[in-house]
């Protein structure tokens, strides 16, 4: 089975591809017929890039899809489902296949769009490839307000940043070790050339990692947890 990163780098294979027919309609219509050849081709190019990848057992649960609703429903019934709202788009992955609503209902039957995570932005927004955007293959950036729900993929290989986090404590201001040392040299990557490697949470840390936090959209209460780790280790 593929992973998210070849998914990724199939995806970016595509970007500026162009009008119709291209290739990715008529590999889909060869196998369903020719009026796809010049359909809508948002979930072609997601059936396309799965195929090419080695992941369409993982992002094609129901099999090949250009109908985004059905696709979506695919991912319900696998158990694979989360919702669009800013603290589940906060959690989302890079590689998660994305369902957009124009009329910001959440409704999966209202589903207009699909693409795919590129990048988690933090307060709710993610940076996407999607296919038949203004009829290309380009990157968008889209908000939670339009994101009706994404759904993860059963993706081979591990995720290396949750095996990380589940495995390191949880730290606030008072606490002191290698731990908080590390916390410190995230931040210093972060932009926060104020922090010293002390290996004590004092007050500055402390500042830093809600500061950090709100950027990566998650709760600004200055502890770091699984979700603040996350964000410290997160690669753009």
């Amino acid at each position: 089975m593929g992973t998210a990163a070849q998914m990724l780098a199939e995806a970016r294979r595509s970007l500026g591809l162009s009008g119709r027919p291209n290739r990715i309609s008529r590999e889909y219509a060869s196998r369903h017929g020719d009026e796809f050849l010049r359909a809508s081709w948002c979930d072609m190019a997601i059936t396309y890039w799965a195929r090419h990848s080695g992941n369409a057992g993982a992002v094609l649960p129901g099999g090949d899809r250009a109908y985004t609703v059905w696709h979506a429903e695919d991912f319900q019934k696998a158990g694979h489902w989360h919702k669009g709202t800013t603290a589940a788009v906060n959690d989302a992955r890079p590689g998660d296949i994305v369902f957009f609503d124009w009329g910001e209902t959440n409704r999966v039957s209202a589903i207009d769009h699909v693409g795919i995570v590129e990048r988690v932005l933090g307060g709710g927004r993610l940076q996407t490839i999607e296919a038949n955007t203004a009829d290309a293959c380009r990157r968008r950036v889209r908000a939670s307000s339009v994101i009706a729900g994404y759904g993860r993929p059963a993706y081979g290989g591990s995720d290396w940043t949750e095996d990380i986090v589940k495995k390191l404590p949880q730290l606030k201001k008072g606490d002191s070790g290698e731990h908080v040392e590390s916390v410190q040299g995230l931040l210093l990557a972060r932009s926060h050339p104020e922090i010293r490697l002390t290996g004590r949470f004092d007050d500055e840390t402390e500042k830093a990692v809600k500061s950090v936090q709100r950027w990566g959209g998650v709760t600004a209460d200055g502890v770091v947890g699984p979700k603040t780790w996350s964000v410290l280790l997160r690669v753009h």
